[in-house]
Formats: structure tokens, C-alpha cells, sequence
């Protein structure tokens, strides 16, 4: 069985309604990315970072799984998948997706402001659940903040992601700009000649030499697209 690779971003989650960050209209337009996404942020007001990742799971609550999401799940008959992705949501796990790296984090987790990644202060919040309070501790009596890679904070699941890369038979890119560092560079851990695909509906400047089939569509199309084209290497 063929090894599939997935890299995917914002225009994934897009399609089913949940906010992209960068976009116009996007989150960082309403929220300035130093008050909610650094630790200088969560610093000088917890409980305005708090709120707003609680507003982003009730969001999170809403969104359902899109035809891009689905058709990546359906994939794993006949690849063995895994999901790279820069996205905080759990649209590709509630798809049916059974391996998924979270670059970035995971929006429905929160952990310990003093260790992040310390696994024994971190838990997952229900759907539909109340969310943080304000003044809510962790297990080692620090702020209770999301388990989010903020910016200036290292990427614990990029080697993991970087070496599944190496072993990619097919790498795909799906609703990302490539312009997020370092989830942009794992093309250049693809493995050279083996077919890598890019599914965007705007021009995206590949960095690299490496030679990519672009579709230019949306996630939704783009994927059934790809499905297509995916069936002639098996």
C-alpha cells in the first residue's frame, strides 16, 4: 500500500465554515495576532486570550466535516494516510481521518502555561462544553492556556511530520499558502520524483525546485479531482 502524505491549511477548514486566520475577513483582522496568539499576549491578559479560543471551540462546535475532509478519510482504503496539518480544529478526526499530526495544536486541548507540553496537564474539552474560566488551573497549579503553538514558540510535531514526509510515495498540499514557516519547508523533505499535487484556487509560489501538479480549486472539488488522478497509481 502506497504511503500519502497530506499537508493541509485554513482552506480546508474554510469550506466548512470555520474562520481562516489570514485571509480579509479572517480572525487576525478582528483580533491583533500579539494579543491572542503570543506568549507576550497570554501574559499581559489571560483572560482576553482565554475568551477568545473559548468563542473559537463554541465556533468549532458548529463547523461540520466537508467533502475535502471526507474524501481524505475515504483515501485511507487504499493509502496508507496521514495528515500533516497547520489547522487547530478536529474537522479531519471527526471526518474519520485515523492519523492526523497537528503542527500547530489542537483547539479542543489545554495545558499548563508553565509546561505546555508536559502530557500530564494536558485534556481534551467535550463539544459544547463551558470552556476555560477565567483564574482556571492546571494540574501544576499554572494558568490552565490552549494547547496552541503560539507564534515564537517551537513546532514539537514538525520532526515526526518531517519524517513521515521522507517516506511519502505521494505528497499532496491542500488549502495552504506556503507561506507559514516551518510547515512550508516538509516539501523539501519529499523524497525527489515521487508526484506531489497542490490543491488551491489562487496561485501559490511553491518553494523549492521540486516539479508540482497544481489544481487550482477549491478543497472540496480539488480532492475529488485528485481522487481521480490518485486511482492511476495504485
Amino acid at each position: 500500500m502506497k504511503k500519502l502524505v497530506v499537508l493541509t491549511g485554513a482552506g480546508v477548514s474554510a469550506e466548512s465554515g470555520f474562520s481562516t486566520f489570514r485571509d480579509a475577513g479572517g480572525l487576525w483582522d478582528k483580533y491583533p495576532v500579539e494579543k491572542v496568539a503570543t506568549p507576550e499576549g497570554w501574559r499581559a491578559d489571560p483572560n482576553l486570550v482565554t475568551d477568545f479560543y473559548n468563542n473559537l471551540r463554541h465556533q468549532l462546535d458548529e463547523a461540520q466535516p466537508n467533502e475535502a475532509h471526507r474524501i481524505l478519510a475515504e483515501l485511507e482504503q487504499d493509502f496508507d494516510v496521514t495528515v500533516v496539518t497547520q489547522n487547530v480544529d478536529d474537522l479531519h478526526e471527526r471526518a474519520g481521518s485515523h492519523h492526523v499530526i497537528h503542527l500547530h495544536g489542537e483547539l479542543r486541548k489545554v495545558c499548563s502555561s508553565l509546561s505546555p507540553d508536559d502530557p500530564r496537564y494536558i485534556r481534551t474539552l467535550p463539544p459544547h462544553s463551558e470552556g476555560v474560566k477565567h483564574g482556571e488551573l492546571a494540574g501544576d497549579g499554572s494558568l490552565l492556556r490552549p494547547w496552541i503553538v503560539w507564534f515564537g514558540e517551537a513546532v514539537p510535531n514538525l520532526e515526526v511530520a518531517a519524517e513521515e514526509t521522507e517516506r511519502a510515495d505521494v505528497f499532496v498540499i491542500i488549502g495552504t499558502s506556503l507561506n507559514v514557516y516551518p510547515a512550508a519547508s516538509l516539501i523539501q523533505y519529499t523524497r525527489p520524483g515521487i508526484p506531489i499535487y497542490l490543491i488551491d484556487p489562487k496561485p501559490v509560489r511553491v518553494p523549492g525546485s521540486r516539479h508540482v501538479e497544481v489544481i487550482e480549486d477549491v478543497a472540496s472539488r480539488g480532492m475529488q479531482t485528485l481522487r481521480e488522478r490518485l486511482k492511476a497509481l495504485e
